[in-house]
């Protein structure tokens, strides 16, 4: 198990690549399932919940692997799929491992999946996923930590879900995407009610489409879908959009360290909730179609926000927003809406010097001059970077044990560091 050493107090400066978005990049890998024929995704970032993916692909009897000449590159067949069962030992470490559900229930007709684990940044249950899909005509029995799956019979003796209105209780990305994986081969029409509007789901949307699904409505609160007998792969391949999250983790490391860089394959119109905070915080950030600078000097403003779903302010971009509001000037405070445990950095940030007072869902940071280096551990992928973003801004050597978690999510995220300045290094723990 590897650790990050990060010796702080260094500017940064220069470009960063963005990699392929993780939460566009999972279920679209899993949507691969509902063709038999070769599908190509690009943009594929290098991480550990995408080798996950493709490990669980192969254990159903696809063949899924990166090109060899081309990195970025996956080329998924499903054709010789030969179960339809996701275990336990390969979905433990995942929670996107339950879209599969939808997927292989659609095409195959019937699915087990394992209760799926992951971070322990609090519950997101999959009641809605079961739920929707029971509305599909889906038989669900959940049993031995298992979600068993069977769709009906249609007139002509195939297994086929229906298609259905569906009114998720709650906004959830997942679950719209599970949901929308599901409908597009049931038989009729499928609305997805309160369907969630992350940039991910479009991106979805539009694989799939050009895959021959028939889908509108994708990027609003709800999406029509209309069934069709079977998908074939995208003509020209399907080009995952960049990673918003790991977009704005850099924008926050530079508005922290202070700096000059400009971010590659970035878009700015998925992040106009940080982007706008981080504006107010004294931040200088300019865009293009594919590109984002970030300017900043000094140290930042204490900025106050409230996560939300999209288009607000994301749960994800919690944690290392937080990280620069403990060396901004002033006060702050940050309602976390969406996970009931996602401030388990906190402690971690502590051992650091910060100044933060957390009660039930409400986290007060008040700042510092400076932030001094400690041995710190991840609690979970957004947690590790945000720990990493303070030990940039530390004094002395930051430990940052775990990062594991870090890997679940970041394609590399200390090269691209070190490549823009910052002293930082993987070491064995």
């Amino acid at each position: 198990m590897d650790k990050l050493i990060i010796r702080g107090g260094r500017t940064l400066s220069g470009e960063v690549l963005i990699s392929g978005a993780k939460n566009a990049a999972l279920p679209e890998l899993c949507a691969a399932l509902l063709s038999a024929e070769p599908v190509t995704l690009n943009n594929v970032p290098r991480l550990q919940d995408v080798s996950t993916t493709l490990k669980l692909l192969r254990h159903m009897g696809a063949t899924a692997e990166r090109d060899a000449a081309q990195e970025d590159r996956v080329v998924i067949n499903a054709g010789p799929v030969n179960t339809t069962v996701a275990p336990y030992e390969l979905v433990k470490t995942m929670r996107a491992s339950i879209l599969v559900l939808g997927p292989l229930l659609a095409r195959f007709g019937s699915a087990t999946v394992s209760l799926p684990g992951g971070c322990a940044i609090g519950s997101r249950p999959v009641d809605q996923h079961i739920k929707g899909l029971q509305a599909m005509g889906a038989e669900i029995v959940v049993e031995h930590g298992y979600i068993q799956a069977l769709a009906p019979m249609n007139a002509a003796g195939q297994r086929r879900l229906r298609g259905a209105r569906i009114t998720t209780d709650m906004v959830t990305v997942t679950g719209t995407e599970n949901l929308l994986m599901a409908a597009v081969l049931a038989e009729g029409e499928t609305i997805l009610e309160n369907a969630a509007q992350e940039p991910e789901i479009p991106d979805l949307a539009e694989m799939l489409i050009a895959m021959g699904a028939k889908i509108e409505g994708h990027g609003t609160h709800r999406i029509r879908v209309q069934g069709v007998e079977r998908l074939h792969a995208p003509v020209n391949g399907h080009r995952i959009i960049p990673d918003r999250i790991e977009t704005g983790t850099f924008l926050c490391a530079v508005a922290a360290t202070g700096g000059d860089v400009t971010l590659r394959s970035a878009r700015a119109d998925h992040l106009d909730a940080v982007i706008d905070k981080l504006t107010e915080a004294g931040v200088t950030i300019t865009s293009g179609d594919d590109w984002i600078r970030v300017q900043a000097s000094g140290r930042p403003k204490a900025i106050s926000f409230r996560t939300s779903e999209y288009p607000a302010f994301p749960t994800d971009m919690q944690a290392q927003f937080m990280a620069v509001n403990c060396v901004a000037e002033g006060t702050a405070k940050i309602s976390e809406t969406i996970f009931e445990n996602r401030f388990m950095h906190v402690n971690e940030l502590i051992r650091l010097g910060a100044k933060i007072d957390v009660d039930g869902h409400t986290a007060v940071v008040t700042g510092v001059q400076r932030l001094s280096g400690a041995t710190v551990m991840a609690t979970d992928l957004r947690a590790s970077a945000s720990l990493v973003i303070a030990g940039l801004v530390a004094d002395g050597d930051t430990a940052v044990d775990r990062i594991y978690h870090l890997d679940r999510g970041y394609d590399r995220m200390e090269a691209k560091l070190r490549a823009i300045g910052a002293d930082i290094e993987r070491v064995p723990a």
